[in-house]
C-alpha cells in the first residue's frame, strides 16, 4: 500500500530494496526526536505511573557465516530458514486508581466483559528494542527497554506510586531490578490463571464443570492474599493424588511459577490501593506492533531493518506520526540546505 502511494505521487517505480533503505533513514532520526518529547501536561495524566514489558520473537533472515561455503547451497536436514529474534516491547502510562475486591475480579473474569466503570489508560507510549550493536557495542534489547521505561519513569512520575506489571520471566525481572528497583512488581494476573488451568487440568478432564470451579476457587483466594496457602494445597494435593509422569512435571511446575513470583502477588494490597493487575497493554503492544507487520507470510528480517520498522510502528501507535514527521524535515532541511538562513537575510538586505 504505502509503495502503490509512492509510486503514484512521484510518477515512477521503487524497489524493495530502496524503500527498505528510505525506512532505516527515516529512523535514524527517532532517537533526536524523543529527546525533544514534552511531559505530558499533569490534568491529563492518572494518578498511578505503570509500565511493563514484555518480548516478541521476529523472523530474522538466516545469513550463512562468513567463509561457510553454504552462499546459494540448498539447507542440510534439520536446517530451518530463519530464526527467531527477540524484540522487548515496553510501555508506559498513566492511569486512575479501579478498586475491586477478589469477587469482583472472578466474577469479571469469569463472564469475559470489562467493567463499564474501568478507567483507560492515559498518554501511553510503546516502543521495541532488538539486541544489536548500537555504536560498535552490542547492546541487550532488554536493557535498553528499561533505560528507556526509567527516563520515562523519572519525567513522568513525579509523586504518583510506580507499578511494573509483568509475567513470570525471570531475565525481564532482573533487569527491573537494576534499572526501576523501587517500582511495586505485579505479576500477571492472567499468567496466573494458565496455571491454575494447568494444575486443575492434572485432576479434573478438560471443559469440565470441576475443573472451572477448581480455578474460581483458588483465583479468588490468590486475589485475596492466600499465595502460601494456596500453593502448600497443591503440593498435598500432588502427595494425596500419587501423581506421577508428565502430570506431576506439570503441578511441579506451577508451584514452583507460585514459588518464584510470591512476592508480586500481593494481589490484596494490590486491588485496595486499585493498581492494575493484567498485562494487557503490554500483549497488545506485542501483538500491534511486532506481530501484525512483522510475522506476515514470508517476512524475514535482517536487524537494521527490522529496528527501523519497529522505531516508526511505534511512532504510529503513540500517535506521534504528525510531529516526527515535521520534525524530521526540518531536520533534512538544516542538513541539505545549512546556510539557507544566512541567504535569506542577504536577499532581506539587498530588497
Amino acid at each position: 500500500m504505502a509503495r502503490s502511494l509512492l509510486e503514484r505521487i512521484l510518477g515512477f517505480g521503487l524497489t524493495v530494496r530502496g524503500l527498505e533503505h528510505m525506512n532505516v533513514q527515516m529512523a535514524e532520526a527517532a532517537e533526536s526526536f524523543h529527546a525533544t518529547e514534552s511531559v505530558p501536561f499533569h490534568t491529563e495524566e492518572g494518578s498511578i505511573l505503570v509500565v511493563t514489558a514484555d518480548g516478541k520473537g521476529v523472523p530474522m533472515r538466516r545469513e550463512p557465516a562468513e567463509g561457510s561455503g553454504r552462499e546459494g547451497k540448498r539447507r542440510t536436514k534439520g536446517e530451518k530458514a530463519n530464526k527467531k529474534r527477540e524484540a522487548c516491547v515496553g510501555a508506559v502510562y498513566t492511569i486512575d486508581p479501579f478498586r475491586r475486591t477478589a469477587a469482583d475480579v472472578v466474577d469479571e473474569v469469569r463472564r469475559r466483559r470489562r467493567s463499564d466503570d474501568r478507567p483507560v489508560p492515559c498518554h501511553k507510549h510503546v516502543r521495541a528494542e532488538l539486541t544489536r550493536v548500537v555504536d560498535g557495542v552490542e547492546t541487550n534489547g532488554k536493557t535498553r527497554t528499561f533505560e528507556w521505561l526509567a527516563k520515562e519513569a523519572s519525567r513522568r512520575r513525579g509523586s504518583r506510586p510506580l507499578v511494573c506489571l509483568m509475567d513470570g520471566a525471570r531475565a525481564l525481572w532482573a533487569v527491573q531490578q537494576s534499572h526501576l528497583p523501587d517500582a511495586i512488581g505485579v505479576l500477571d494476573i492472567f499468567h496466573v490463571m494458565e496455571r491454575l488451568w494447568t494444575a486443575a487440568h492434572c485432576f479434573h478432564p478438560e471443559g469440565s464443570s470441576e475443573a472451572e470451579a477448581f480455578v474460581d476457587d483458588r483465583l479468588e483466594r490468590l486475589l485475596e492474599g492466600d499465595v502460601g496457602r494456596v500453593t502448600g494445597g497443591l503440593k498435598q494435593m500432588m502427595t494425596k493424588h500419587a501423581l506421577r509422569g508428565s502430570r506431576r512435571q506439570r503441578l511441579q511446575s506451577v508451584i514452583t511459577y507460585f514459588q518464584n513470583n510470591r512476592q508480586y502477588m500481593r494481589y490484596d494490597e494490590y486491588l485496595r490501593a486499585g493498581f492494575p493487575i493484567g498485562s494487557g497493554v503490554a500483549e497488545g503492544a506485542c501483538r500491534h506492533l511486532v506481530k501484525d507487520r512483522m510475522e506476515l507470510t514470508g517476512m524475514r528480517w535482517r536487524v537494521e531493518g527490522a529496528q527501523a520498522m519497529l522505531e516508526l510502528r511505534a511512532m504510529r501507535l503513540n500517535d506521534q506520526w504528525d510531529a516526527f514527521m515535521d520534525y524530521r524535515a526540518k531536520q533534512e532541511q538544516e542538513r541539505l540546505y545549512p546556510f539557507r538562513h544566512f541567504v535569506n537575510r542577504a536577499w532581506k538586505k539587498a530588497a
